[in-house]
């Protein structure tokens, strides 16, 4: 038997010794009527002042932890007991347990304590009792009655994965009618690969309020924080089972995991109660028949929703219901639909003014890739206004209108190169007649599922080079493209292409002023203002 140091027991016995009875005990802290297995789990251990009815010590342990445990616990209702208790030793300890009496007689044999068995521990009794009532009173996160089917319908969505094919704006309305609730209009999240999960906006105002709110100020956590509460939606996101603090610092795609470590999460966020992870009865219902028709939907349309553009498509269901005493009802009908007019709405809620310089596009013919040499280093960052007045001095200058000093500065991509490609390529863009536009627009690669953001230059007679290809789910990039798509709203869509020489020298990746060799001047262009829709990366490895 594990016994206290020499030294330890010395300490101890510094302690003052009052005329309390102590009672100790170790129980299981959940009640047999708990509905989960979450942090109920485990076992309390309590010391309390019997004399004094206080609690000097108390600790949650794994069940399966030794009895070695309570005399820590023991310790520090001695040395460090919680308030108003002031250090001491007692004179008499009561436990309800013969193995523990025994353990703690031969452990606390220098102590001058003596250890005693009671078949009932009155103070302790009444705390656990309280315990109990505490853990019976919780609302459950789903209600018993539907948690599993719930989750079953959840890891379906999963497995169906509609972030492949869906946007965040491509909204699908769902008309349930009962409850209380109306329509509600399914928004997918995934697409990017940061975050799973569908909002149920239970009005379209709510949905276009969000979106209008995250658009007017896309770095700012706090305005962020606000809008995000302000929502008046259902949810289901999707969230590793092991998440822990190092687990948040990684970059593994929750899609990479296995389905075992998945966990499905609901709630409800509403301007009034703000976020809450616990659905009740009738949110249950709604939210589980929205999750079933959604999948049916999924199922019966997938072809059509992977296609470039957003189809109009409806169908309708009859969903069952799981029996309940409290309800007669064994089924309701669903209608799911697409809705391309308030998708095309948010695409263009999110795209920039082009005033009145606003571009004819050429039918769109081919994509060319090789304008930009294979072996430069590219950024997308931000001139200040006075470095961008030292530029339009001192290199080959391009303007294309008059720019309003809005923000930091003028978003540029940066190409660096050799100076003999940097001259190559200069001179090709003056021969199209100069840069028309910037864009970055979406990509696929169907062999293996990959999605990417293609950068694109635009020239004056209409040809389009591809100048990068970015991976969605890359999250360096993901947030490059949010300051890139505030800066461009800050300028009124202006925007810039810096060539740079010194590839190979002291200046590589950080270029100086007089490393750079030509500005053009141009406007950025949203996907929808492009309008070629998807590129797919074709077996000759080009898109077209």
């Amino acid at each position: 038997m594990t016994s206290f140091n020499r030294s330890t027991s010395r300490r101890l016995k510094k302690l003052t010794q009052i005329p309390s009875v102590w009672e100790g005990d170790r129980r299981p802290l959940s009640s047999p009527n708990q509905f989960s297995d979450s942090e109920a789990k485990g076992e309390c251990i309590l010391w309390v002042d019997y004399s004094q009815g206080v609690v000097r010590g108390m600790d949650i342990v794994a069940s399966d932890i030794g009895p070695e445990a309570i005399v820590r616990t023991l310790m520090q209702a001695m040395e460090h007991p919680q308030s108003p208790a002031r250090p001491a030793r007692p004179q008499r300890i009561v436990v309800k347990d013969r193995e523990i009496q025994f353990y703690l007689r031969g452990v606390l044999q220098d102590l001058d304590i003596a250890i005693d068995y009671a078949p009932e521990l009155p103070l302790i009794d009444e705390l656990f009792r309280g315990f109990a009532d505490i853990l019976d009173s919780q609302t459950p996160d789903l209600p018993p009655q539907y948690a599993q089917i719930l989750r079953e319908k959840a890891f379906a969505i999963w497995q169906a994965a509609p972030w492949e094919f869906l946007e965040e704006q491509q909204i699908l309305s769902i008309e349930i009618n009962k409850w209380d609730v109306g329509t509600l209009y399914a928004s997918v999240m995934g697409m990017l690969g940061m975050e799973y999960g569908i909002l149920f906006y239970r009005s379209e105002e709510s949905l276009k309020q969000f979106r209008a709110a995250v658009l007017t100020d896309q770095e700012s956590t706090e305005h962020l924080e606000e809008a995000f509460l302000k929502q008046d939606c259902l949810f289901l996101t999707f969230e590793s089972a092991d998440e822990t603090d190092e687990d948040e610092d990684q970059e593994d795609d929750l899609a990479d995991l296995p389905l075992s470590e998945i966990d499905p999460t609901f709630g409800n966020i509403h301007p009034l109660e703000g976020l809450r992870s616990v659905l009740y009865d009738e949110e249950a219902l709604v939210i589980l028949v929205a999750i079933e028709s959604l999948s049916r939907f999924i199922r019966d349309h997938r072809r059509q929703l992977h296609e470039d553009i957003f189809p109009t498509v409806g169908r309708r269901y009859r969903i069952s219901l799981p029996q309940s005493e409290e309800s007669s009802t064994k089924s309701v009908p669903v209608t799911v639909s697409t809705m391309p007019q308030l998708a095309a709405e948010l695409e263009e809620m999110a795209g920039f003014d082009i005033d009145d310089q606003e571009i004819d596009n050429p039918d769109f013919q081919s994509l060319q890739d090789d304008l930009i040499p294979e072996d430069s280093f590219l950024s997308l960052g931000v001139v200040s206004w006075e470095m961008l007045e030292y530029l339009r001095k001192g290199v080959s200058y391009h303007q294309a209108g008059e720019i309003k000093q809005v923000g930091d500065g003028l978003p540029v991509i940066l190409i660096q190169t050799s100076r003999p490609k940097a001259k190559t390529v200069i001179e090709r863009i003056e021969a199209t007649g100069g840069l028309r536009a910037i864009c970055f627009n979406p990509g696929a690669n169907p062999f293996d599922g990959d999605r990417y953001d293609l950068g694109l230059l635009q020239t004056q007679n209409g040809e389009l080079f591809l100048f990068g290809e970015f991976l969605d789910e890359d999250p360096t990039h993901v947030e490059a493209r949010k300051k890139w798509n505030q800066r461009c709203k800050n300028t009124k869509g202006y925007c810039g292409l810096i060539i740079a020489k010194g590839l190979t020298g002291a200046s590589r990746g950080n270029p100086q002023l007089r490393d750079m060799m030509a500005l053009f001047e141009a406007r950025s262009l949203s996907p929808k203002d492009l309008g070629i829709g998807t590129l797919q990366l074709m077996p000759q490895l080009k898109f077209e």
